[in-house]
């Protein structure tokens, strides 16, 4: 006997298998089976708080529910396609079980608030699951930035040397990125910790539905205000997925750095082998492929965002099918951003750093020029002029190919008289780094309080 499914009262046929093929949604909702019986455990407890089912009735429900998920982890219960999602094939089940009485499961819901009410219990363990791994990521970056303080780098600005800086101060970067991020993460968390359930189809129920009570059985925060709302809202799910591509452009970004890092023409680090792989022709080769993956997958991310919106850009209220297809890009986004967090922590915490390379490149693109700059300043002169002298000192090493270390203190004044021999106490990137003590700035003093503060942060989380 074919199935049919449980709204099929209202049509004289069933529809094409292409059309059911068509209108599936198990390939991504089947994922949601533990929080449609979770669910449906509610429902029922508050049907039972109301009169509408006896204590006997409760409990064979509840028994039930218990099976049907036993059954499901054993590999024993397969939804079918002309049952179309996980709610219908869940509720079919329980009728094949109980009869009648499993027929009153759906009292006083619809698919649209059941699925607002599954999808936003996943959601609030998959993010309380990302905090988690955000969390393991501020702290090997606070843990990289102490161990990495007195590392001076070329910082650099257009892709060309800048100006030095502490590599614990370049960790931090980083930190307060993440930690913006997992702000962001934690907004979504408190937007979705809303209870749908009660809404039904648009308009609430005529029956005495306790919303309350599913509040506490499912631990939402609140409950929504609006049934109208309620089925159409998906604003949610769009701060996870904002929250999400902040994220990936940040470990894009990160990702960029490490991979010209690696490379032999910067040869700052190196990675560690356990994420890099080789050339099938070219046995020399150590290729940074999951920074590059994680690079490329962030394009992903971004388009999972624009995907959702461009869905539901001009939806009537309140529930369309269209919103049916909201969870393929949040799916695909969770699972994209926590590979990121599972490959990236381990991969910062085992990068080796090449500090005799580096040293190398500090005496490349005039890092102190600023330093130079500012020293004249404290002589009186306007930081104007400054720089133009400056400019024209380092068009001077350029074309005799000196660096600022090589010029006697007759070629300083031939540019301004101001130059003495203190010039050369500030010709040292160290203590370059240690004179940016501005708040924020790169001294290691400053970082030092920044680890401080980025430690606080992470307890209070």
């Amino acid at each position: 006997m074919k199935d049919k499914a449980l709204w099929s009262g209202r049509f004289a046929g069933s529809p094409a298998e292409i059309m059911q093929n068509y209108s599936q949604s198990l390939d991504v909702d089947w994922n949601l089976y533990k929080e449609d019986l979770q669910g449906s455990r509610a429902h029922g407890k508050m049907l039972h708080h109301i009169g509408i089912l006896s204590n006997i009735e409760l409990d064979n429900i509840l028994n039930a529910l218990e099976e049907i998920e036993i059954e499901i982890e054993k590999g024993i219960f397969h939804p079918k396609i002309a049952l179309e999602d996980v709610h219908m094939n869940l509720e079919a089940r329980l009728i094949e079980k109980l009869g009648p009485l499993g027929a009153k499961i759906h009292t006083g819901r619809s698919r649209n608030d059941q699925v607002a009410t599954d999808y936003r219990l996943h959601m609030k363990k998959a993010l309380k699951d990302l905090e988690d791994k955000v969390l393991s990521l501020l702290k090997i970056l606070l843990h990289r930035a102490e161990k990495d303080i007195d590392i001076v780098v070329p910082g650099f600005t257009h892709l060309q040397h800048a100006q030095p800086i502490s590599l614990g101060h370049y960790w931090m970067a980083y930190f307060w990125k993440f930690a913006r991020d997992l702000k962001r993460f934690n907004n979504a968390y408190e937007t979705t910790d809303v209870n749908p359930l009660g809404a039904g189809a648009l308009a609430g129920s005529t029956l005495p539905l306790d919303r309350e009570f599913t509040r506490k059985e499912l631990e939402f925060a609140v409950t929504s205000e609006n049934s109208l709302d309620t089925v159409s809202d998906r604003d949610y799910l769009l701060e996870f997925l904002f929250a999400a591509s902040t994220f990936a452009l940040h470990t894009s970004g990160l990702s960029e750095d490490l991979i010209l890092w690696s490379t032999s023409e910067f040869d700052f680090i190196e990675l560690p082998d356990d994420f890099c792989t080789g050339s099938s022709m070219m046995p020399n080769k150590k290729n940074p492929d999951a920074l590059e993956l994680t690079r490329g997958k962030t394009s992903g991310v971004l388009s999972s965002l624009y995907d959702l919106m461009i869905n539901i850009k001009g939806l009537p209220l309140t529930y369309n099918r269209d919103l049916q297809e909201d969870k393929r890009p949040v799916f695909h986004s969770l699972y994209t951003v926590n590979m990121i967090l599972d490959i990236l922590t381990p991969l910062i915490e085992g990068i080796v750093v090449k500090e005799e390379s580096i040293r190398q490149h500090l005496n490349k693109g005039f890092l102190l020029a600023t330093d130079i700059a500012e020293y004249l300043v404290l002589k009186g002169i306007p930081f104007r002029d400054t720089h133009g002298i400056v400019g024209n000192i380092v068009q001077y090493c350029i074309k005799n190919n000196k660096i600022f270390e090589d010029l006697s203190l007759e070629e300083w004044k031939i540019y301004c008289s101001a130059f003495e021999n203190d010039v050369y106490d500030i010709l040292c990137p160290q203590l370059a780094v240690d004179r940016r003590k501005t708040f924020g700035g790169t001294a290691r003093s400053e970082v030092k309080r920044q680890i401080v503060v980025g430690k606080s942060f992470i307890q209070s989380v």
